[in-house]
């Protein structure tokens, strides 16, 4: 294929192929011609011209399909402009011979179909260039328009659309006949000629003014009419355009068809209608339909007006307001509404109430679509108050108080006009969100005043709605929720005796309460029970008025309903009183059903049958929001009622009769209520009644009892999530459901007053409860399902039976609607058997449920096909035998290869298809083959375009499920789809065509990367096939192009041509149709995923290309990133703005580090709404001014403002920038550069193109500071959290200026600004709870340390502690927010006490440590005045969240009026506040008490931890007396087993967040610091082995390094306070012995208390030393594994190294506290238990000396520098450890000192040992070594060193080490002997001084020549080691010891010696020369 990339076509390549590949050759080499030649060199195609136009006029005459004809047309017109016309006219004619030929065969008609298709594609590209020609053209057109087929109708009208398009005004002469033959085609037979008529037309009016003047109303009658007849989507979008362009453009007409007009005004010139005229024409279409006009008047007594009319006109009034354009529907709303509310109101668009519903369902969707999409905010809230306007209006054309009868025309007429209003005005409010706050509290609007007048309008539909509004604007301003549910109560307390005021408040309250669940912060609990209190009264007073009783009734359990959603906490406390409504509200048993039957009217059957209905709505309300309440017990008593309804159900059938429609709807309401209640039970609870519920069942959906022919309307969505291709095309495009549902033959349209509880049930706001005919049936349908697996399998075929019989007994439309149910029951229930791995029963009960799924394939309706095919294939799944599935298989082939009908064809292609998919490729495999083949044959069927679409549908299936076993059949598939994309042009096929691909493409998978041929090939025509897709004109078709193509990239990314792809998805994302860009904007998620540099290099490319092109795809500058922003304020489907999200994400990670500058002006731009001037009102300091350009403005005030402006942002798209800034800067975090000013100036000085985010501080802050000032909520938090993050990363950043300050302190009355309004009253608790974290986050960073700059923020906090005295229960929330609110200040507050106590070792730099203490002083000063109440309230919170963390069985011991900051029945949802704040007042209250004395007596109790903890407000006033003020500040017991208990609790909970944990041991640190917790951990030993305990699995289990140094502290505080404790313990043994008080303790019988006693014996289970052993173990062995390797691989996932390795100096502070921990823990044993625990002691201790060396094996350790030296940390707490053990009093203890000599002596061989190894492998420094055994000599009793086996090697290690090679080495050796002969007893020290002291003159003679400063210090110390000896020395050698120093020092005088070396010399010899005179030099 790759020959077939040539200017001129390879006709010998060609020839050489196979018939079948000649197409698809041609094709590819026309689609290469089409993509080259407007690039190409002119000469080169002059040179080749004439050949090339011949070649593609011959394929003229040969192509077939659509995609070729339009391939030679398109390069014809590309050759004829880019190259030569000489052979433009030539071509022209040839095409019109085509035309004039007069064979009107089936195999001319390709022919003749491309060279219409020629024509059209040369005209609308050369335009004029053509000539006159367009004379003949046209003529011959129109004259082959009457006889021809319809294909050829279509194209010619397309092509009189070109020619329309490229002449112009030019060809005006011909534009009457052009009108002519397009008006016959409006009305055409055929849907594609009417849409290309239509388009036809469209374009025609741009330059054919008559249209819209003189014809306008001619046209608009042809188009009602054409709308009549339609039956196709598309064609009805097209002419629905056409008649919005054409009343749009006489509203704004082309400049020069005005200039005519008033120019020739009064002279018959064409008058333009005026917009009162175009609406008129408009109203008419939609009310009275395409009747005869007269001038505007209609004749009278018109029949109704049909449904695909008025949908059509509908989408007529939005493309109509769309063309005008936002600035004119601004100007001109009121005139717009009122229109609308004409239109509503017009007793003719509600003949009946279907139509009602369906006209409203219009109108709102053309306010939706213009009011809601089309409008900036600002313009929403103005049209909110022309609504408002509105409704009040026509609510004063109502009488409410008016019992006259007369006046229900003047009700009929406003409450469709208010029903539309108050839903567009809530959707308008709720979009708005809190940025509605203007408007729906502006004084003089009383937005809500209008709206709760309409709660008293006398219809129901109009309260419902008024209600539904009032909750809409509760969920946009949640402040608002309270105050309105407590003035709906008094309205109905006052209003008692109103059936209008209790149906209407009743209904606003059930709306309201509702709500509350979607609301942050919910209302408090006891307005639940007040709502309650109300409904109960309702149903109580329901019987003492006949007039009221109904509304009363009603009313009442509607309200109960609502409470149920308030959740557990609320309804808890209610279900006792809730279960005796229920049960008396039910007949008790038979004999009271019978009395009841015997008595009453129809009213009074009503109103029972409507309360016993509100009592299962409330029941269903109750199992759906609080079925964790629904326990055993409480079902066994709701089952009491449940039976009874069921009884009564059954018994009343004939009073049903009896009173006919009265009663119909009310048992109905009964039925579905039971029916949903029954759906929520356990079906084993009502196991006993199944037999009765399944009659009532299978009677209602099988339509026994009822005259209607209702069907279910869950089928359509059950089929549409695998179906959709072959259902309406209206499921396509899911933005029109709302209109195109009504076109359905069993469509049903919601209403608010088809089901009232739907005000509280509802979470989708869209949708709305359908009729309840149809709801019965659906809750039917659905229960059945679930019960039918559990029944029996005689049952199973008694209704399986009943239904055949049933769709067999009943005919036409009837039938339709019972098969449509049953196979809807069917399809459940076959759904929950797969779920639950049942089984359907044995074999009768399957071929009976065969017979009936067969039968259904048959049906003509595509639904039930649908729907039996689905259903065989789940039958299939749930059975899993074989053998069945083969039989089902057989026999779907032998319909197929001998039924000839369509029906029988699709529905068992259908069924073959699911039977794959759902069985699976595996179990399928048998007859995969026969039904491929079968397929692709049906599949070939031209002549049948379904049997094609559903053949390859079932295809497309067989192949998803296929996998790897549909591989040998993607050939011959793809080969077909190739043919057929080639040859069809249906949509429905082409659609099916690509997901055929699509599962192609995924049978492949990532083989689609290899280079094979066979791999080639295939990806060859996979990418040919998706190009063939895409150039289909049906959006859907393009969208499953655009899949393929986005899987291909997947599969096989480098074969993807990005700069081709990249554009299209661009221009898709300005479709009009929303499935076509939510695929665009998918496939542009997966690219940014991977390539998002390279996708936004594409689109900025595409920028200068459409600069120079007059495109209609505007792209900003920003490329991708903006052009995404724009689409989140236009896009309201939650699916598409989700992927756009996520797009914009991934380019941000992806580039916002080096494209920093684009993004943040992105995101300023969004976040700096041109509406939001007041937003800036407060940056007064800091930031640059907005300039005023006055010329610009007064420039442009000249030009016509553009109709179409684009949008501001909205309040949502402002979010996500503000969480795109926070996102940046989490982005930007791993690079330093960012946050230093100097560093990054340093490298833009340099020349470096990088970004850096500290230039660009002050944009942070002003995003950060608008957004936290703005209106909306939600922007206020993303605004406080980007504060957050500016203050968290740039608090440390210095200003390069100014030494000794930071970046961040020139911004601190911005930050302060920003934060104030978060502390305003009317300010939500959540916004105030986070910006008390900023608040806390700002003081702590160090920033401000000015006492006047502390106090802009501390008096924020100040001022919020006003708010911790008030009671919970008041306010507009609910008590939870109070304790949000509360908590959230105090742990500010902790936080701040905490820095002023600490410090942050961050902040304290070296250039400013006096300013860092000056402001930590400064914030002591401000927190001291608040410190003693808020320690109160910190513990108090402590102890509520301790209360609150005990486990559910102690529940009864929480106190019952709450917690000092929370109520009982807020519990559950306060616990989370608790577990995010009180680690920080945890460490705060430890602070505080660490500094409180110990209490005086014992028996003082601290009141505030045992009552509420609060301080009294007279403590608060300061009158309390000094006494109770000191008492509070005192350390106790209580409080420290509170704060401990707390800690402990946490550290046992498991998974535990690292920052908290910190917080928690730096807590019982600083508590275990002071002297009363101490001692009582001291004197409890289980309490102190259990913090050991606990402190060992934190060691264990977390990997922090400051953890594990935290959990050490805590040990060594531990084990000194157990030492104080047992030393206490031995004085006190000590002096009950009798000993002198005077006498040392050690070595007496008192030693014998310690662990160990006597026998030396440690029990693992109660020792405090063992405990601390496992934690020091673990911690050395989890950070230097080699100390113990064998348990780490004992334990490698516990003892394992930290997964980050933490630095240096830290570990090794770690491992230094660790080991001197270990060398206290002999002191807390006896004797004998010192001895057991010293060799663990000794073994870690000298198994460290090898990390002490880890740096001396990276460098020569011969080398004269410091990198020998050890870690002198480390090292020197080793030595002090060995020191500390050598030393002990138990190693000279008579009772130990044998063994633990003996044990001194093995550490002691074993680090000798250490020094033996060669040089290569020895892992312990020489230093090291002689540090460690030095101790060992100088600190043991002499025994140690005794044994020859260890003094000779001792003495050989200093031998060997005193001539090392390193000078470091031997200084270490001379230091060490010095410390010997210093230290060490005579004798010791003397074997010492004979071995080595010759050795050291040998070494002190080396050193005459030394110069380095090693070696001068080695100098030193050898002449210091060789005097210690001279007293050792025998007098008569003396002499000579001393001559032979002095004249080694009389030498280093010469000048050959350094002068350092000199000094030292000379300073010795001054020295000694006083001391020895006698010595002389020899």
């Amino acid at each position: 294929m790759e020959l077939s990339h040539s200017l001129t076509l390879n006709e010998t390549a060609l020839q050489q192929l196979p018939e079948s590949k000649k197409p698809i050759f041609i094709f590819e080499w026309l689609r290469f011609l089409n993509k080259i030649i407007g690039a190409a060199n002119k000469s080169d195609i002059k040179g080749c011209q004439q050949k090339l136009v011949g070649q593609l006029v011959a394929q003229m005459s040969v192509c077939t399909g659509a995609p070729t004809r339009q391939l030679v047309a398109n390069a014809l017109a590309t050759l004829f402009s880019v190259g030569d016309t000489f052979l433009l006219f030539e071509t022209i004619n040839k095409c019109n011979d085509v035309l004039k030929n007069k064979d009107d065969s089936p195999s001319f008609l390709p022919t003749r179909l491309a060279s219409v298709t020629c024509i059209g594609a040369m005209y609308e590209r050369l335009g004029r260039m053509m000539g006159r020609s367009y004379e003949d053209t046209v003529h011959i057109l129109l004259k082959s328009l009457r006889n021809a087929e319809s294909q050829l109708r279509v194209q010619i009208m397309i092509t009189l659309e070109k020619i329309t398009a490229g002449m112009g005004s030019a060809a005006s002469n011909v534009h009457k006949d052009i009108y002519k033959a397009t008006k016959v085609g409006l009305t055409d037979r055929a849907m594609p000629v009417r849409r290309a008529a239509a388009t036809c037309l469209i374009e025609l009016s741009k330059y054919a003014p008559f249209l819209y003047t003189s014809e306008l109303e001619n046209m608009c009658q042809l188009c009602y009419r054409s709308l009549e007849t339609c039956s196709s989507y598309e064609t009805r979008c097209a002419v629905a355009q056409l008649i919005g362009c054409l009343l749009a453009t006489t509203q704004n007409p082309p400049k020069e068809v005005v200039r005519a007009s008033q120019s020739n005004s009064g002279k018959g010139a064409p008058r333009l209608v005026s917009l009162e005229e175009a609406l008129a024409l408009l109203s008419t279409g939609f009310l009275r339909g395409g009747t005869s006009f007269l001038k505007g008047e209609i004749i009278k007594g018109s029949s109704g007006v049909a449904r695909e009319l008025r949908v059509g006109v509908t989408q007529a009034y939005v493309i109509f307001i769309q063309e005008l354009g936002p600035l004119w529907l601004e100007k001109n709303m009121m005139t717009f509404l009122k229109h609308l509310s004409e239109l509503i109101g017009n007793p003719k668009a509600s003949t009946s109430h279907v139509d009602a519903v369906y006209s409203r369902k219009c109108v709102n969707f053309i306010m939706r679509c213009t009011l809601g999409r089309m409008l900036g905010e600002k313009a929403q809230t103005a049209a909110c108050k022309e609504i408002s306007f509105v409704i009040v209006q026509h609510m004063n054309a109502v009488d409410v108080n008016s019992d006259n009868p007369n006046n229900g025309s003047a009700e009929v007429g406003s409450q469709h006009v208010l029903v539309c209003m108050l839903l567009e005005l809530g959707n308008l409010v709720l979009a708005l969100s809190t940025s509605s706050s203007t408007i729906v509290l502006d004084p003089h609007l009383n937005l809500i005043d209008c709206v709760l007048s309409v709660l008293l309008h006398p219809n129901f539909a109009a309260r419902l709605s008024a209600s539904w509004c009032l909750q809409c604007i509760c969920i946009a301003l949640p402040s608002q929720l309270h105050p309105l549910i407590a003035r709906c109560c008094n309205k109905i307390d006052s209003l008692k005796a109103s059936t209008e005021a209790i149906a209407g408040y009743s209904c606003a309250i059930a709306a309201l309460v509702g709500c509350v669940s979607r609301t942050p912060l919910g209302i408090p609990h006891v307005r639940g029970k007040v709502v309650f209190n109300l409904a109960e009264e309702l149903l109580r007073s329901a019987s003492q008025n006949s007039r009221l009783s109904l509304h009363r009734t009603q009313a009442g359990w509607l309200i109960i309903g609502s409470v149920m959603t308030l959740g557990v906490a609320v309804v808890k406390g209610l279900l006792p009183r809730m279960l005796l409504l229920w049960k008396n509200s039910f007949p008790r048993s038979n004999k009271e059903i019978e009395s009841e039957k015997a008595r009453g009217d129809a009213f009074t059957w009503q109103v029972t049958l409507e309360g016993r209905a509100g009592a299962l709505s409330s029941m269903y309300s109750f199992l759906l929001h609080c079925h964790e309440l629904a326990g055993e017990d409480t079902i066994r008593r709701l089952l009491l009622p449940i039976e009874a309804a069921l009884l009564m159900l059954v018994s009343i059938s004939n009073i049903v009769k009896q009173y006919g429609q009265q009663l119909k709807a009310s048992a109905a309401m009964v039925r579905l209520r039971l029916y949903q209640v029954l759906s929520l039970l356990p079906p084993q609870s009502f196991e006993s009644h199944y037999s009765s519920v399944l009659k009532l069942l299978v009677s209602e959906f099988t339509l026994a009892e009822s005259g209607a022919n209702t069907s279910s309307s869950l089928l359509r969505s059950i089929c549409a999530a695998h179906h959709a291709p072959l259902l309406s095309p209206a499921l396509h495009h899911p933005d029109l459901n709302a209109l195109e549902e009504q076109l359905h033959s069993n469509s049903a349209t919601g209403a608010l007053e088809h089901d009232p509880t739907s005000l509280y049930r509802s979470k989708n706001d869209s949708t709305h409860p359908l009729p309840l005919g149809v709801a019965v049936i659906d809750t039917s349908v659905n229960l059945f399902g679930l019960m039918f697996p559990l029944v029996a399998n005689k049952n199973r075929l008694k209704m399986l039976n009943l239904f055949i019989e049933m769709i067999r007994a009943s005919k036409s439309q009837r039938q339709e609607a019972i098969q449509t149910n049953i196979l809807c029951a069917l399809l459940i229930a076959l759904k929950k058997l797969t779920d639950t791995k049942g089984s359907l029963g044995q074999d009768d009960v399957k071929k009976m449920t065969t017979t009936l799924l067969m039968d259904g394939l048959t049906q003509t309706n595509s639904l039930l096909r649908c729907a039996s095919g689905e259903a065989i294939g789940r039958m299939a799944q749930v059975i899993g035998d074989p053998h069945f599935v083969a039989s089902l298989a057989q026999t779907s082939f032998d319909k197929l290869r001998s039924a000839r009908d369509a029906t029988s064809r699709t529905g068992h292609s259908l069924a073959l298809g699911c039977l794959h998919r759902c069985v699976g490729g595996m179990g399928s495999s048998h007859h995969l083959s026969t039904s491929i083949s079968i397929l692709l044959a049906l599949a070939k069927d031209s002549t049948a375009p379904i049997v094609q679409v559903w053949s390859l549908h079932a295809l497309s299936m067989i192949a998803d499920s296929g996998g790897p076993m549909f591989s040998s059949y993607v050939d011959p598939s793809l080969n077909l789809l190739l043919d057929l994309l080639l040859s069809c042009s249906s949509s429905e096929v082409q659609h099916c065509i690509g997901k055929c691909l699509q599962a192609l493409i995924t049978t492949i998978g990532p083989e689609l990367q290899s280079s094979d041929s066979a791999t080639v090939s295939a990806r060859w025509s996979l990418l040919c096939g998706c190009n063939l897709v895409q150039q289909h004109s049906d959006p859907y078709v393009q969208a499953e192009a655009v899949t393929c193509l986005q899987q291909m990239h997947m599969f096989a990314p480098r074969h993807v041509n990005l700069s081709s792809l990249v554009p299209m998805l661009v221009r898709k994302l300005f479709s009009d149709h929303l499935l076509l860009r939510r695929a665009a904007v998918s496939c542009l998620r997966q690219l940014a995923q991977r390539e998002a540099l390279e996708v936004c290099h594409h689109v900025l490319a595409m920028l200068a290309e459409d600069s120079d092109e007059h495109s209609s795809v505007v792209i900003p500058e920003s490329g991708l990133p903006g052009l995404l922003f724009s689409l989140l304020d236009c896009e309201s489907d939650d699916v598409l703005v989700s992927h756009v999200q996520q797009t914009l994400l991934f380019t941000l990670h992806a580039l916002a580090p080096t494209h920093l500058r684009m993004w943040l002006t992105l995101c300023r731009e969004v976040l700096t709404n041109a509406q939001d001037g007041s937003a800036d009102s407060g940056l007064k300091e800091g930031l640059d001014p907005t300039a005023d350009d006055e010329d610009l403005v007064e420039f442009h005030a000249t030009i016509d403002p553009d109709p179409h402006p684009a949008l501001p942002p909205r309040w949502t798209s402002r979010v996500f920038a503000a969480q795109c800034v926070a996102k940046i800067i989490h982005e930007c975090g791993n690079n330093a550069a960012h946050f230093d000013l100097s560093v990054a100036r340093e490298k833009a000085a340099k020349g470096s193109k990088e970004e850096f985010l500290v230039l660009h501080l002050s944009e942070l802050i002003r995003m950060g500071f608008i957004a936290a000032t703005s209106e909306s909520d939600q922007l206020r938090l993303e605004g406080l959290n980007i504060l957050q993050l500016v203050i968290d990363k740039f608090a440390r950043s210095p200003e390069p200026e100014f030494a000794g300050h930071v970046i961040l302190e020139q911004y601190q009355a911005q930050v302060g600004a920003a934060l104030r309004p978060a502390f305003a009253a009317d300010t939500a608790s959540h916004v105030t709870a986070r910006a008390c974290e900023v608040c806390s986050t700002w003081i702590g960073s160090g920033v401000a340390r000015d006492l006047n700059d502390l106090r802009r923020v501390h008096q924020l906090l100040v001022s919020s502690l006003g708010k911790l005295n008030e009671a919970s229960t008041e306010g507009l929330y609910n008590e939870s927010a109070a304790t949000l609110e509360k908590l959230a200040i105090l742990k500010a507050w902790a936080e701040v006490y905490i820095v002023s106590q600490t410090g942050t070792e961050q902040l304290k730099t070296p250039d400013s440590p006096s300013d860092q203490n000056s402001s930590e002083e400064n914030l002591g000063n401000l927190v001291a005045p608040e410190l003693q109440s808020l320690s109160q309230y910190w513990l108090a919170a402590l102890k509520d969240h301790a209360m609150l963390g005990l486990p559910p069985e102690f529940s009864s011991q929480l106190p019952h009026s709450g917690g000092a900051f929370y109520s009982n029945e807020a519990i559950d949802s306060v616990r989370q506040y608790y577990r995010q704040a009180w680690a920080p007042m945890l460490c705060a209250t430890a602070l505080w008490l660490n500094n409180c004395p110990t209490e005086k007596t014992s028996n003082e109790t601290d009141s505030s931890t045992k009552g509420s903890g609060l301080p009294s407000s007279a403590s608060r006033n300061g009158s309390d007396s000094k006494n109770d003020a000191s008492s509070n500040n005192v350390m106790t017991a209580d409080r420290f087993h509170l704060l401990l208990g707390t800690c402990v609790s946490y550290l046992c909970g498991g998974a535990c967040e690292e920052a908290q944990e910190e917080m928690c041991l730096q807590a019982l640190h600083t508590l275990l610091q002071h002297p009363l917790p101490a001692s009582i951990v001291a004197e409890n030993s289980p309490l102190a082995i259990e913090i050991v305990s606990l402190m060992h699995r934190r060691v264990v289990s977390c990997d922090s390094a400051s953890l594990h140094q935290l959990s050490v502290s805590v040990v060594e505080l531990i084990v000194r306070a157990a030492l104080s404790h047992l030393t206490r313990l031995k004085h006190k043994e000590h002096q009950c012995s009798g000993r002198p008080a005077n006498h040392p303790c050690e070595g007496c019988d008192a030693d014998l208390v310690a662990e160990g006693g006597d026998t030396g014996e440690i029990n693992p289970s109660s020792s405090l030393v063992f405990a601390a052993l496992q934690v020091c173990l673990c911690c050395l062995v989890r950070h230097e594994p080699s100390i113990a390797p064998q348990m780490v691989a004992a334990a490698p996932s516990l003892l394992g190294a930290p997964r980050s390795r933490p630095d240096r100096h830290v570990r090794d502070r770690l491992l230094a506290d660790t080991v001197g921990l270990c060398s206290l823990l002999p002191d807390l044993c006896s004797p004998a238990g010192g001895v057991a625990i010293l060799p663990t002691i000794l073994f870690m201790s000298t198994g460290m000396l090898r990390e002490c060396s880890f740096a001396d094996h990276e460098v020569n350790s011969a080398t004269c520098d410091v990198s020998c030296a050890p870690q002198s940390l480390l090292l020197s707490t080793c030595c002090k450890s060995l020191a500390v053990l050598c030393s002990h009093s138990y190693a000279s203890d008579p009772r130990s000192a044998e063994q633990w000599c003996r044990l001194l002596q093995s550490a002691l061989a074993t680090t000798i040992d250490n020094a033996k190894i060669c040089e290569e492998e020895r892992e312990v420094c020489e230093t090291v070594v002689l540090r460690a055994v030095t101790e060992f000599v100088v600190h043991s009793p002499d025994s140690v060193t005794a044994p020859h086996n260890l003094r000779y090697p001792l003495l050989n290690l200093y031998k060997s080490t005193i001539h090392h090679t390193s000078a470091q080495v031997r200084l270490s050796c001379c230091e060490q002997l010095y410390r010997i002969f210093r230290e060490c007893s005579e004798p010791l020290s003397t074997v010492f001084m004979q071995a080595l002291a010759p050795r050291l003159l040998y070494q002190l003679h080396k050193t005459l020549t030394a110069s380095c400063s090693t070696e001068l210090r080695l100098f030193d110390v050898l002449v210091d080691a060789i005097m210690l000896t001279f007293d050792r020395t025998l007098p008569k050698y003396r002499c000579e010891l001393l001559n032979v120093v002095v004249s080694f020092l009389v030498e280093c005088l010469s000048s050959d010696s350094s002068s350092a070396l000199c000094e030292i010399a000379l300073k010795r010899l001054q020295t000694l020369a006083p001391l020895h005179p006698q010595a002389r030099i020899l």
